[in-house]
C-alpha cells in the first residue's frame, strides 16, 4: 500500500462543469430515503435540475439516519448534492394542488412510496398525465406496483432477501448475511436512473409521449442474480452460498497475509491463473492434472486454495500487492475507507472530491461515476438544508407572492 499520509487536501477541490449532458433536463425528486433519492441523484450530477420535495415538518427520512455529526446529516449532504430543496406536504389538499403546479412543464418525477399513496392524495398517474402527457413518471416500490405483494412494504434489505441475493451471502454452513447495506435500494437507484434515460430517449428523439415506470426493488436486485434463473430451470441447481470461494472459479477465496490484513483474487482465466502460479513459486502446478485447468482445479478448490493461501500468510500485505504486481496477478487488498483515502490510484483518478460546504466547511464526497471526456458531470454543492430553495421557487419560478408563501409555511403546507 505505501506509506501515505490521509490528507483531507490530497484530492482536488470540485469544479462544476458548464457543459453536463442533461442541462434543461427537470426532476422532481418527490420520493422518500435511499432508492428515490440515489435514482436522481445520479441524474444531478451530470446536470439534470432536481428538485427534492419533502414533508415540511419531517424531511426526508435519510436526513435521520447515521452518520451524523454536530447534528449534520452526512449521508444527506451525499444523496441530496447538486439538488435544489423545497417542502411541501402532499398528503394535503392545497399541497397537491402545488404540486400540480410544480410538474408542469417538467420532465420527471420520481416517487417510492407504497402503491396507492400517490393516487390516495389525488396525484396519481392519470392526474399528472392530464397536467402534462410529457412527463415520466418513475415509481419505485418493494414489490412493484401489481401482483398480490403490492402493498407490502419493502426496502432494500427485504428485496435483498426476497431475490435470492442474500442467499449467496455467507458461509455454506452459516447463515444467510446481508450485505451490510442498503444495496437493494442502490441498485434500484441505478435502474431508476437508466430507465428514465431510456424513456426520455424514447420521448425526445423517438418522438414517443410520457409514460409511468414500475421499478419494482425485488425485480433489480434479481436482475443482477444473472445466470441463476437459466441455471435452475435448466440444471436444476439452486445456486447456494461458498462462503469467500466463487463456486465456478478455483482458486478464489478471501486470503490472510502475516500482517492480519486480507486480499481477495478470483483465478477466472487461464491466464490469470499460469500467472498466480508463477508468482507463489508454483509453476509445477500448471500442468499437474489436479490444476491443469479451471474445472480441474474447481473439482480440487480446497486443495488449490489451500497452496495460495499458505503462501499468502507468510508475507505482509505490502510484499503480496509488490509481488502480484510484479508478475501480473489481478487480485485486491480488502480496502476499509482509510486505505481508500491512502491510495494513489483513488487519488491518480480523483475518485473523491472536495466540495465546499456552509455547515461543513469543506467535505470529501465520491466523485461523479463515469467520467465524460467532452460533457463530464460535476458534484457542484452538497445536500442542502430543509426548505432551503422553498422562495426560489416558489416565489421566483411558481410566482407564488411572498405573503402567500408565508401563509403556505403558517399552515404547515410548505
Amino acid at each position: 500500500m505505501g506509506d501515505y499520509t490521509k490528507e483531507h487536501y490530497d484530492f482536488p477541490l470540485t469544479q462544476p462543469s458548464v457543459n453536463k449532458p442533461l442541462k434543461g433536463v427537470r426532476v422532481i425528486d418527490a420520493g422518500n430515503m435511499v432508492a428515490a433519492p440515489f435514482a436522481t441523484v445520479l441524474l444531478g450530477d451530470f446536470g439534470a435540475d432536481v428538485i427534492k420535495i419533502e414533508h415540511p415538518k419531517y424531511g426526508d427520512g435519510q436526513r435521520k439516519l447515521e452518520p451524523i455529526m454536530d447534528g449534520i446529516p452526512l449521508w444527506w449532504k451525499a444523496v441530496a448534492r447538486n439538488k435544489r430543496c423545497i417542502t411541501l406536504d402532499l398528503g394535503k389538499p392545497e399541497g397537491a394542488a402545488i404540486f400540480k403546479q410544480l410538474i408542469k412543464g417538467q420532465d420527471v418525477i420520481v416517487e417510492n412510496y407504497r402503491p396507492g399513496t400517490f393516487e390516495k392524495w389525488g396525484i396519481g398517474p392519470e392526474v399528472i398525465r392530464a397536467v402534462d402527457p410529457r412527463i415520466i413518471l418513475l415509481r419505485i416500490s418493494g414489490f412493484g406496483q401489481t401482483g398480490p405483494y403490492k402493498n407490502r412494504a419493502g426496502f432494500g434489505r427485504v428485496a435483498e432477501a426476497m431475490s435470492g441475493l442474500t442467499n449467496l451471502i455467507g458461509e455454506p454452513d452459516g447463515p444467510p448475511m446481508s450485505p451490510g447495506y442498503p444495496l437493494g435500494d442502490l441498485i434500484a437507484g441505478i435502474f431508476g436512473s437508466l430507465s428514465i434515460m431510456m424513456a426520455l430517449y424514447h420521448r425526445d428523439l423517438r418522438g414517443g409521449q410520457g409514460q409511468v415506470i414500475d421499478l419494482a426493488l425485488f425485480e433489480a436486485v434479481f436482475r443482477f442474480l444473472d445466470f441463476d434463473p437459466i441455471q435452475y430451470d435448466q440444471m436444476k441447481t439452486v445456486h447456494m452460498r461458498t462462503g469467500n470461494r466463487v463456486a465456478y472459479v478455483a482458486p478464489s477465496s478471501m486470503f490472510k497475509t502475516q500482517d492480519g490484513k486480507y486480499l481477495t483474487l478470483a483465478a477466472s482465466t487461464q491466464n490469470v491463473w499460469e500467472r498466480l502460479a508463477e508468482a507463489i513459486g508454483r509453476k509445477d502446478m500448471i500442468s499437474d492434472p489436479k490444476f491443469v485447468d479451471n474445472p480441474a482445479r474447481v473439482e480440487n478448490s480446497v486443495e488449490c486454495n489451500g497452496v495460495v493461501g499458505a503462501w499468502i500468510e507468510k508475507h505482509t500485505r505490502d510484499e503480496v500487492i509488490e509481488h502480484f504486481d510484479k508478475h501480473g496477478v489481478a487480485y485486491s487488498a480488502v480496502f476499509d475507507m482509510e486505505d481508500a483515502f491512502r491510495d494513489l490510484q483513488y487519488r491518480a483518478r480523483a475518485a473523491m472530491v472536495r466540495v465546499p460546504d456552509p455547515d461543513l466547511g469543506e467535505a470529501i464526497v465520491q466523485n461523479v461515476v463515469p467520467k465524460f471526456s467532452a460533457t463530464p458531470g460535476s458534484v457542484d454543492f452538497l445536500g442542502p438544508k430543509m426548505g432551503a430553495h422553498n422562495e426560489e421557487i416558489y416565489c421566483g419560478e411558481l410566482g407564488l407572492p411572498k405573503a402567500k408563501l408565508k401563509e403556505l409555511k403558517d399552515a404547515g403546507i410548505v
